[in-house]
């Protein structure tokens, strides 16, 4: 999993949507075959079995694109032709006519227009999935996405880390430098904890200044990594507190480690603001 995709799971969508295309080539398969043979048997005049082609070229574009949505019209087209051949035994250069021609036409423009819509179509589902799981700023998950995934790994057997950051005095960044300023210090602090964790944990925004990682490494490894990413964001001026719980050790159930992880939260900020405080007072 990757490190800001949680929740939903990129993997498993993936997959869900590539077996949907299968079937759907499938079913566009299977239905080439009937139209083609149906037509050669019982295709006379003014009876149209042709039509039915406009099915198969449709399931080929809905699983696809504009490009092999084409490609599906013209192969209905060239099946069309074979069909004219075997039903009525008459010379090939007989089935070159303007019939034809409109065939190879309307299926392909039919064909092309559907997969383009529907290529559309899978863009805007993939985008507004994504704005589902995703905080708009950082690009990490969002809360939603964050308590789908820490119920799927309480649910698991699995020991896991939680961690809960919040990022020291944003108000004074944004009352100070302005509200852009306050984005790019989440910017960058998100970015911070997405390069430090590994590619199995996760990594979320779940409030204004707040962001969450679950991780499979113990606490006093994961105590290490929030050392580190402390140390990187002090060096451009950015104080972030952590609160640590570990299951089954704190807790089995999400309400009691996110709680636990809060509370020793709200006690680090009190120590890293006294320390500031008495700081300020020294110097």
């Amino acid at each position: 999993m990757h490190a800001s995709c949680v929740g939903l799971g990129c993997d498993g969508v993936s997959a869900a949507v590539t077996q949907r295309r299968s079937v759907l080539f499938g079913v566009a398969a299977a239905a080439y075959a009937c139209v083609f043979v149906l037509f050669v048997v019982f295709e006379h005049t003014g009876l149209g079995l042709a039509n039915f082609f406009y099915a198969p070229i449709c399931l080929v574009a809905l699983g696809s694109d504009a490009l092999l949505g084409a490609a599906g019209g013209a192969l209905a087209a060239g099946l069309y032709a074979v069909g004219m051949i075997a039903a009525s035994s008459s010379p090939t250069a007989h089935v070159l006519t303007e019939s034809t021609a409109i065939r190879l036409f309307t299926y392909t423009l039919v064909g092309a227009i559907v997969g383009r819509y529907a290529s559309s179509n899978r863009v805007l589902v993939a985008q507004l999935r994504d704005h589902a799981t995703h905080d708009f700023l950082t690009g990490l998950g969002n809360a939603r996405s964050f308590d789908e995934e820490l119920a799927r790994r309480c649910a698991s057997t699995r020991a896991f880390t939680l961690v809960l950051a919040d990022v020291d005095e944003l108000k004074r960044i944004n009352d100070t430098h302005g509200h852009e300023a306050g984005n790019a210090a989440l910017r960058r602090v998100g970015e911070a904890l997405r390069q430090n964790v590994g590619p199995r944990d996760s990594v979320a925004r779940v409030a204004g200044d707040e962001f969450a990682i679950l991780t499979e490494l113990p606490p006093e490894q994961t105590a290490l990594v929030c050392a580190r990413i402390s140390r990187s964001l002090a060096a451009e001026d950015l104080q972030v507190s952590f609160g640590t719980t570990a299951a089954p050790k704190d807790g089995t159930t999400a309400v009691e480690l996110f709680r636990k992880a809060d509370d020793r939260l709200f006690a680090a900020k009190l120590l890293s603001r006294n320390r500031r405080a008495v700081l300020s007072t020294a110097t």
